[in-house]
C-alpha cells in the first residue's frame, strides 16, 4: 500500500489543494495510510490504486486539515458549508433558533475546542472521503439531534410520566445464553460493519423508536427512501449473517433455522454495534426480529 501511496501523493496532494489548506506532503501521506489501512487493507495493488483515485479527495484535505486546526482550511469550510449545516438542522428541527443552536453545537465538536492527551479532538478527523463530506455531516448533524433526543427523554421526571399516565413495567430478565454463539457473532460483525448512515438508520428506527418521516426529515430525503434503505438493509442484514455462519462450519438449513431464534437471546449489544449508546427499554426486540424474518420475503 505504502508503494502506491508513493506513486500517486504528488498528484493527490496537487489536486485536493493541500498546500493551500496547509497540509504537507508528509502529513497527507500519514492520512492516505490511515484511510487505507482502514479500507482498504490486503486488497491487491491495482484496486488499492482505484480505492485510493475514487476518494473525494480534496474534501479529506479539507476535513484533516480543519481537524488539525489550519485557519485557513477552516475559513473555507464555513464558506462551503456553514448555510449547507444550517438548512439541514433547519429541517430537523424547523425552528430558526433551535437550528441555529444546533449548527453550532456541531461547530464546536468538528472545530475541535477540547484535547486528548494534548491532541486536539475533532470530529472532522473521522472523514475519509469515501462519500461526499456534505453528505457526511448530514448524518453527523442528525446523530447530534438523536443524542440531544435520547437525553431530553431520560431527563424526563417520574412526576412528568406519571401525569401523562405513562406505565413504567418491570425491567426485562437477562437473556439467557445460547450454546452456541456464532449467531450473536455473525450478527455482531454486520452490524458493526455498517456504514455510519446505515447505523443511525437503523438506530433511530429501532432503538429510538421514530418514524420514517423522522429519519427522513433529519437526512433530508424523502419518507419513501428510508423505508426502502430499511428494506434493503434487513435482506443484506439477513444475507452477510446466513453468509457468516456457514463459513463458521453451519448448513445452509442450520444457518436459516438459527435466524429463527428471539432475538432476546442473542448476546449481542446491539446498540454498541451500531456505535451507539447503552441501550434502553425503548428497544423493540420484536420489531427487529420480525423486519430480520421478513428480510427475504
Amino acid at each position: 500500500m505504502q508503494s502506491v501511496i508513493s506513486e500517486l501523493l504528488p498528484d493527490l496532494h496537487a489536486k485536493a489543494g493541500c498546500k493551500e489548506i496547509g497540509l504537507t506532503h508528509e502529513s497527507f501521506a500519514i492520512i492516505l495510510a490511515e484511510v487505507g489501512a482502514k479500507h482498504a487493507a490486503g486488497l491487491p495493488e491495482t484496486e488499492v490504486r482505484s480505492f485510493f483515485l475514487s476518494l473525494r479527495i480534496d474534501e479529506l484535505a479539507l476535513a484533516r486539515a480543519c481537524a488539525v486546526g489550519h485557519e485557513m482550511a477552516w475559513e473555507i469550510f464555513l464558506t462551503r458549508y456553514r448555510e449547507k449545516l444550517y438548512l439541514s438542522a433547519l429541517r430537523i428541527v424547523r425552528e430558526d433558533s433551535a437550528a441555529h443552536d444546533l449548527a453550532d453545537t456541531l461547530y464546536a465538536d468538528l472545530y475541535g475546542t477540547t484535547t486528548r492527551e494534548g491532541q486536539r479532538v475533532s470530529k472532522l478527523a473521522s472523514y475519509t472521503g469515501r462519500g461526499s463530506l456534505e453528505g457526511w455531516l448530514r448524518t453527523v448533524l442528525a446523530q447530534e439531534y438523536v443524542n440531544r433526543y435520547r437525553k431530553t427523554k431520560r431527563l424526563v421526571s417520574l412526576d412528568e410520566e406519571s401525569e401523562k399516565s405513562v406505565q413504567f413495567r418491570a425491567p426485562d430478565p437477562e437473556p439467557v445464553p445460547l450454546t452456541d454463539n456464532r449467531l450473536s457473532r455473525a450478527a455482531d460483525q454486520a452490524l458493526a460493519a455498517l456504514p455510519a448512515e446505515d447505523r443511525l438508520i437503523l438506530c433511530t428506527y429501532y432503538l429510538d423508536q421514530r418514524t420514517l418521516a423522522d429519519i427522513a426529515r433529519m437526512l433530508g430525503v424523502h419518507e419513501s427512501t428510508i423505508s426502502r434503505k430499511l428494506d434493503k438493509l434487513a435482506k443484506s442484514l439477513r444475507k452477510q449473517i446466513v453468509t457468516a455462519l456457514t463459513r463458521a462450519g453451519m448448513s445452509r438449513r442450520q444457518a436459516e433455522e438459527a435466524l429463527e431464534v428471539d432475538v432476546r437471546d442473542l448476546q449481542v449489544d446491539i446498540r454498541r454495534s451500531l456505535a451507539q449508546e447503552q441501550p434502553t427499554p425503548a428497544f423493540s426486540e420484536k420489531r427487529v426480529e420480525a423486519q430480520v424474518r421478513e428480510g427475504e420475503g
